[in-house]
């Protein structure tokens, strides 16, 4: 079963060391999908990196006039998959820590599902080089998630994922907002509450060697206030509906 044309968005700010290694590793793995470099004005000139690599027919960049989140980053860069009609559309970071090698099990997985996620907390997935702090808060927000939106998911906040075309149209059509770890979980719960299929599948995740991790306190603070928001929105939307007799 064919699942069509694939492409990989990788939003990049500050990524100078990273880039070029990726895409050759993205290309020898799974040579038939394209690759869109949405690149947030780095000042390190990494969006001239990606103008060289864009050189090649499968590479392709978008330049934004500035770093504004990485929510932002992949709804341009959804919005550009729509418009050269892309049937699929990977999330991955352009740090190694998604590892490309891993992406065909990601699309395998979309013969039988809508999204499918690359999971570090289901059996058979890991992390590598993590400190135990960093492991403790990622596990912690999947659970804190689970119990508060219902969202069945062991790893929410991953942003190693496939999506079916149509279904992040739909989605993206009725507003996302939300930035960073809330992005991730934003849209595998609407994904979900739309009753599509969400299937997680395991993998190796590895923190990066080369360059400064984006992940912040603030990022983290957002994250959990607004999954409790809208966990709280949500029982009382449930409160509201009318009691059969």
């Amino acid at each position: 079963m064919s699942i069509g044309t694939v492409l990989v968005v990788i939003p990049t700010y500050n990524e100078l060391e990273n880039l070029a290694i990726i895409a050759g590793r993205l290309h020898a793995a799974v040579p038939e999908a394209h690759l869109l470099v949405v690149d947030d004005n780095s000042p390190d000139g990494t969006g001239k990196v990606a103008d060289e690599l864009a050189e090649q027919p499968w590479v392709d960049v978008l330049h934004r006039t500035g770093k504004d989140g990485l929510g932002a980053a992949y709804v341009a860069g959804f919005a550009w998959a729509r418009e050269h009609g892309y049937d699929v559309v990977v999330e991955m970071d352009a740090d190694g820590s998604h590892a490309p090698e891993q992406l065909p099990r990601l699309l395998a997985g979309l013969e039988h599902a809508d999204l499918v996620l690359g999971s570090r907390w289901v059996d058979g997935g890991e992390v590598v080089n993590w400190p135990k702090s960093r492991e403790l808060i990622s596990r912690g927000g999947s659970a804190y998630t689970r119990l508060v939106l219902g969202l069945p998911l062991r790893d929410a906040t991953g942003g190693f994922r496939a999506y079916r075309r149509p279904v992040l149209d739909e989605i993206l059509a009725q507003g996302i907002a939300s930035q960073g770890y809330c992005f991730q979980v934003d849209l595998a719960w609407q994904v979900w509450k739309a009753g599509y299929r969400v299937v997680e599948v395991p993998i190796t995740f590895v923190e990066r060697e080369r360059g400064e991790s984006k992940m912040s306190r603030a990022i983290v603070v957002e994250a959990l206030w607004r999954v409790t928001f809208w966990g709280a929105r949500s029982r009382r939307s449930r409160d509201r509906l009318p009691t059969r007799r």
